[in-house]
């Protein structure tokens, strides 16, 4: 197996780096731990960012496979149990971009709908269903390809089930180009327009606030130009 990253390239995408954690941009099409047929996987990489005592930083949250972004890693216990504390308490600030296939009716909104897991054996699905498990996304229209009929979204998940973003922009009818499981056509994976896109929280009060922002992955630069995305300078 060709490994998918190096040392010096996992290193080259640390967006954060202080005594307690570490924010990477995790590449699309790179799952973050072992499941069912997945060899490669992000874990296998870690120790190339092991402190001077050889343990390597742990997952502090979790992005699908096919999601590239911000991704946290603690480095001690503490920050670990930290970290998810403030994960559940929803004190940690995540923004994510995307580009859909469709335009929302309204500028920017709300959407709330309860999601349900489906398991059935050997596979399973999300799905929108009332007595499911609570879920809200807000969203902003950054820019349109009316051509195309596309928008730049930014979403802003208020909770954090499996595949919420992507099953919400799907119900209100903006599947998201490259979406394998919930768009109008079942598609390979690996060309999803969905990225974490910036972080921002602060582990204790006196810790200084961490924030960090990842670029959005070469496979959703074009979507984004034509919706009106400018890269930085």
């Amino acid at each position: 197996m060709t490994p998918t990253l190096t040392p010096d390239s996992l290193r080259a995408r640390v967006l954060h780096e202080d005594p307690w954690l570490f924010v990477i941009d995790k590449p699309a099409g790179l799952a973050v731990h072992k499941s069912g047929r997945i060899v490669d996987h992000l874990e296998l990489y870690l120790p190339a960012l092991a402190d001077a005592d050889g343990a390597p930083p742990k997952l502090a949250h979790r992005l699908d496979r096919d999601t590239a972004g911000c991704l946290i890693l603690g480095r001690s216990l503490w920050s670990l149990k930290r970290l998810g504390a403030m994960f559940a308490a929803g004190h940690v600030a995540k923004t994510y971009w995307a580009v859909a296939d469709g335009i929302p009716d309204t500028p920017q909104g709300v959407i709330d709908l309860p999601l349900l897991k489906i398991t059935e054996p050997g596979a399973w699905n999300i799905l929108p269903d009332p007595t499911g498990q609570p879920a809200i996304t807000e969203y902003r229209v950054m820019g349109v390809d009316l051509e195309r009929r596309r928008s730049w979204l930014e979403l802003t998940p208020r909770t954090g089930r499996t595949h919420q973003i992507r099953v919400h922009c799907a119900a209100i009818g903006c599947p998201l180009i490259g979406e394998p499981f919930y768009g109008p056509e079942r598609i390979a994976p690996g060309n999803l327009h969905l990225v974490a896109r910036s972080v921002a929280f602060q582990l204790a009060h006196q810790y200084p606030p961490v924030s960090a922002v990842a670029p959005p992955p070469s496979h959703m630069v074009e979507a984004l130009a034509d919706c009106g995305w400018r890269a930085e300078a």
